[in-house]
């Protein structure tokens, strides 16, 4: 079962754009954050206030033009003439310098809550990803979702910040001066205006929804090329091994060469839409301007009417234009979101049940009942698989790659669920309770041991974050690795490098078995953890691990049938059917899939033994 898609994603490309916005409020109306709450409304207030001057602004500026031109109640006197301006000019200049500050105000009143709502919304999407299942995670290529969040997480920066504090504001300042101008000026001026308005608004949202296309591409190509470079850079000792440097380079620069072209094309049609732009406002402000003048030849307006009329579309066509701006962006935003949100959208195909529980652990007694699991419906990988591992016990599985051993561990762990079957913890169904509970109780030493990029210490402290730096010393003595790390410069405090490529595979290996140590889980789980070895190292790991499962239910994924002969019981897996069972030495009077098994294995290892010698000698 694939991962599903919520249905708030619409797969035609039509997406409702609204809904993504009123997903954003709940994150700035924060549940239980009161303080919050009292700044988004003070945030508001300092909006209306900071708006409300700015309209009264172009009244003062035009009060004192007809002072000074001695038009307008402003000139009776000669003392007022002289005291007058002076005052208005003062006046302008402080709701000028307010109107600022309120705005200012605002932004510093708000500044939190914004910066609190994208803490959130990425910590969401962090534990959202952690939360989807493995087959999420093996579909996905790191470098593209990486990108996809981090531009979705800037889009979702850009709506906080300008939805409230840009496009309602503006639409507020819209509403006033095309009131005033019906009010003052007559029925033609605010229609002329908002017939302008209308035309600014269509052309922009039309051009910028036809622009849309070039946005999707630049960002596909983006994703494309940021996927290869990650891709490339993970894989660098691959790269080095096939000297395949300018294949890698040719392969970048082919995706940079679509973001290239798709760039272009966006900043064309850009072009486009703002020449269109100042078209319409210069059409609208030549035409009212023309009637203001006519009306102050006619002498029905004042000097300064003419000069408030300016003021006034000034006043509206520069929040406009930026509102134009907004509009693309926010819509260039949305576009950026949407992935990120088709990804907050996907429900894991392992999720708990309604009603779960916490796993009780009282011997760690392991039950597979006939158990079926497919990756693929018309591919099965187990079919019917029945064993009981019981409590303190080392049950070990064997088989040809591709037999499904691996799988076994993998959906106990419970990464998938089952098709068929049922199985088993001390009595208690896995699928029955929560999936944190189940992978506290069992501890992994995989074959491919991957370390953070941080020092020695964090990896192991990994297995427990709260346990003390005595018990961490502890888990590496167990591990026989205390002494190695104590050798180096740094000791504890060594990097390790990426995925920990600065130690050996051997020192890899201890580092994982201190970290399960640590974790001290009833089940132990070792998923071929010696495969990838040398002989020598492998038996000096073979011994920590021998000594970390006394006591412990323990499993064994085994390639090397040398590291399991001394298993309680072997299943020798084979198509995903359990043919042969027993200890080692059963198994090989029984001269079956595993007595021809370990034949090879030893003309293989007395082969390489021989070819050892002859290098020496």
């Amino acid at each position: 079962m694939a991962e599903q898609a919520t249905p708030g994603t619409d797969k035609s490309g039509q997406e409702n754009h609204w809904d993504t916005v009123k997903s954003l409020l709940p994150f700035l109306w924060a549940k239980g954050r009161a303080d919050l709450k009292v700044r988004v409304v003070g945030a508001l207030s300092l909006l209306v206030l900071a708006k409300l001057l700015g309209v009264y602004v172009p009244f003062l500026f035009k009060d004192a033009v007809d002072a000074l031109t001695g038009t307008g109640a402003q000139a009776d006197t000669a003392t007022l003439v002289l005291l007058v301006p002076t005052g208005l000019i003062l006046g302008y200049g402080t709701a000028r310098v307010l109107s600022q500050l309120f705005g200012e105000l605002r932004d510093a009143v708000f500044v939190k809550v914004g910066q609190h709502a994208l803490r959130q919304i990425a910590l969401s999407t962090f534990r959202h990803l952690h939360g989807l299942s493995l087959r999420f995670h093996l579909e996905r290529r790191t470098g593209g979702l990486s990108r996809v969040i981090e531009r979705g997480t800037r889009g979702i920066d850009f709506l906080l910040r300008f939805m409230l504090f840009n496009i309602l504001p503006t639409l507020l300042e819209i509403v006033l001066i095309s009131s005033i101008f019906w009010a003052k000026f007559g029925f033609y001026y605010a229609l002329i205006t908002f017939v302008c308005l209308a035309s600014y608004i269509y052309f922009t949202i039309a051009v910028t929804d036809w622009r849309l296309k070039f946005r999707r591409e630049m960002n596909e190509q983006d994703t494309k090329a940021n996927t290869k470079a990650i891709d490339s850079l993970l894989n660098f000792e691959t790269v080095k091994y096939f000297t395949n440097e300018e294949h890698e380079a040719k392969r970048y620069d082919k995706a940079l060469a679509g973001f290239e072209a798709a760039s272009v094309r966006s900043q064309v049609s850009l072009t486009l839409l703002n020449v269109g732009q100042g078209l319409i406002i210069s059409i609208g402000l030549v035409i009212v301007l023309m009637m203001a003048a006519k009306g102050v030849v006619d002498g029905r307006f004042t000097i300064g009417e003419f000069v408030l009329v300016n003021s006034l579309l000034i006043q509206i066509y520069m929040p406009l234009n930026f509102l134009g701006f907004v509009y693309r962006e926010i819509k260039q935003s949305l576009v950026d979101m949407e992935k990120m949100f088709d990804i907050i959208g996907t429900q894991s195909d392992v999720r708990d049940a309604s009603e779960t529980r916490e796993l009780r652990v009282s011997g760690g007694h392991v039950s597979f009942r006939n158990v079926e699991f497919h990756y693929n419906a018309s591919r099965p990988i187990l079919k019917g698989v029945s064993f009981d591992v019981p409590a303190g016990t080392t049950t070990a599985i064997v088989g040809a790659s591709g037999a499904g051993k691996s799988t076994i561990s993998r959906i106990l762990f419970r990464f998938y669920d089952i098709a068929n079957g049922e199985i088993l913890i001390d009595g208690q169904n896995i699928a029955d309770v929560t999936q944190t509970s189940l992978r506290q109780n069992i501890g992994v030493v995989p074959q491919d041991t991957v370390l953070f990029n941080d020092t020695i210490q964090y990896n192991i402290n990994y297995g427990r974050p709260d346990a003390t730096e005595e018990e961490v010393f502890e888990a590496a003595r167990l591990a026989h690795i205390h002494e190695f790390i104590e050798s180096l410069p740094e000791g504890y405090n060594a990097e390790v490098g990426e995925r920990g490529l600065k130690l050996s595979g051997g020192e890899k290996q201890r580092v994982a078995i201190a970290r399960t140590i640590l974790k001290n889980p009833p089940i132990l789980l070792l998923d071929e953890a010696t495969s990838a070895l040398d002989g020598h190292t492998e038996r000096d790991i073979q011994a920590s691990l021998d000594r970390i499962a006394e006591g412990r239910t323990t499993i064994v994924i085994a390639h090397r049938l040398s590291t399991v002969v001394n298993a309680d019981e072997i299943l020798v897996l084979d198509a995903g059917e359990i043919v042969e069972r027993g200890s080692h030495d059963n198994l090989l009077r029984q001269n079956g899939l595993y007595a021809r098994m370990w034949q090879k294995q030893l003309e293989a290892s007395a082969a390489e033994e021989k070819l050892v010698e002859l290098e020496q000698g």
